[in-house]
């Protein structure tokens, strides 16, 4: 078997190459015995999937062998959103989860998340001490497990729905009422995943006259990936725009992923969104403290913060670290460019849901579309266009171009002064007019990702052929 490895949220890998039965009850193993060695096998494992290809199947797996070794499971019988499965833990205060899912990646994809305690993304340090106890199952080729039946006869395997809890919770994170007095009409688009039926229910209950599209479990998900990217998202963009509605909202695979779609079918970056929840946080719930923010993320939110006299924590990418801000330093948002965002008062764990329902809210309260209330907060605190360029290279160019780029430590880029590097993830260089670049490689392909954000597409442009020159790529 090749190397099973957590990336930068779980394990992912092509159904019946790598993601086999096997191979994931070896994972389920390690994940046993580090419940176990930390004491909390008494506690629980909350076990969620996916609609994916025999999701529910593995999940079972994952039961069978979790509770072979004497850990109990609560199993959820349908396809759940990865935030529901991060609050199921919190509110049954169970020693974790695992979640079967491959997010927002293409069909013949599966994975596991490792979701702790504390119900948010694993940080490396749990990661990699799971994966040493992988090291040994591996190494052993065995792993302990008992049927399903037998686990439930002996009260090991608990069968739990947490729909009605979580949508309980969300109304106490969302203003229900702001949104029922507007009176919205929203097109929903669960992109056949697991989020089916958890906004709609909530937007219904706030008054809204939704419509659903894609409400249905398609492993093929429509013959794409279940991304809420632009690209992606066309037919919500028409069935928007054609029906009159006010918003356009959907999610990903798991859920834990939004796209908006604004009612004259502009298609809202996440950057764009998380600046308007920050704000709208502040401004119109009167919310008070520092925001989170990935590296790769947009400096608006550095500027709404400094106007109000908040801090920004900049972290590497990786929603763990995010969530590991919201729980340690208190920030009210969390949030990154490539769609995972939460709040204060809810679970420091990336929720589609909950981002689409803040939307709602925004909307209902500031009574325009999603495009004039941009307008509003640029005529405010200026205007940052934001882009990111994945460039393809080769194995051995791409060793070369990481040597070079530690030492990487230029005076100018596109004539203007670096005023400022940050090294947390990849190199970022911050110039003297407020524009910055970022120089990211990936962790499992020969590529490189450019992230530059400043005023206009021109600059853009500009800074980016800078940077493929520097890097001679």
């Amino acid at each position: 078997m090749s190397k099973i490895k957590f990336g930068t949220d779980g394990w992912r890998e092509i159904i019946a190459k790598e993601f086999t039965f096997e191979n994931v009850k070896y994972v389920s193993q390690a994940i046993a015995d580090y419940v176990a060695g930390h004491g909390m096998s008494g506690r629980g494992v909350v076990i969620g999937y996916d609609n994916r290809f025999l999701s529910e199947h593995f999940a079972r797996a994952v039961a069978e062998v979790l509770c072979g070794n004497g850990v109990k499971v609560w199993m959820t019988g349908r396809a759940t959103p990865t935030p529901v499965i991060a609050f199921a833990v919190r509110y049954l205060q169970a020693a974790g989860a695992v979640m079967l899912t491959a997010s927002h990646n293409p069909p013949e994809y599966n994975g596991i998340k490792f979701i702790p305690e504390y119900a948010g993304p694993a940080m490396p340090y749990i990661t990699d001490e799971i994966e040493e106890h992988l090291k040994k199952v591996t190494g052993a080729l065995e792993f302990k497990e008992i049927s399903y039946d037998t686990a439930v006869n002996q009260g090991l395997a608990v069968d739990i729905d947490p729909f009605d809890n979580y949508i309980e919770h969300l109304k106490t994170v969302v203003d229900l009422e702001a949104i029922r007095r507007a009176g919205l009409k929203v097109i929903v688009d669960p992109m056949y995943g697991a989020g089916i039926g958890y906004l709609s229910r909530v937007l219904e209950e706030a008054g809204c006259q939704v419509e659903v599209i894609h409400g249905h479990r398609d492993p093929l998900f429509g013959g794409s990936m279940p991304e809420p990217s632009a690209k992606v998202l066309t037919e919500l963009r028409d069935r928007v725009v054609c029906s009159g509605a006010d918003l356009g909202l959907a999610m990903d695979g798991d859920a834990d992923r939004f796209g908006i779609i604004d009612s004259d079918g502009t298609f809202i970056l996440a950057n764009q969104a998380l600046y308007l929840i920050y704000y709208h946080l502040i401004n119109s719930r009167g919310l008070k403290g520092p925001v989170a923010r990935s590296v790769a993320t947009t400096h608006m939110l550095d500027r709404i913060a400094a106007n109000y006299g908040f801090e920004v924590d900049e972290t590497p990418v990786g929603f763990k670290y995010i969530g590991e801000s919201m729980i340690k330093r208190g920030s009210i948002l969390g949030g990154e460019e490539s769609g995972g965002m939460s709040i204060a008062g809810h679970i420091p764990e990336k929720d589609g849901v909950l981002a689409a329902a803040l939307i709602a809210e925004l909307v209902a309260v500031e009574k325009l579309p999603v495009r004039d209330i941009l307008h509003k907060l640029e005529q405010k605190f200026g205007i940052l266009i934001s882009e990111r360029l994945d460039i393809r290279t080769t194995e051995e160019n791409k060793k070369k171009i990481l040597i070079n780029l530690q030492e990487l430590s230029p005076r100018q880029i596109a004539g203007m002064a670096v005023t400022r590097t940050v090294a947390i993830d990849g190199k970022k260089f911050i110039l003297d007019d407020g524009s910055w670049v970022l120089i990211r490689a990936s962790g499992t392909e020969p590529l490189f990702r450019i992230y530059v954000e400043t005023e206009n597409e021109t600059k853009v442009k500009i800074i980016q052929t800078a940077i493929k020159e520097m890097l001679g790529l």
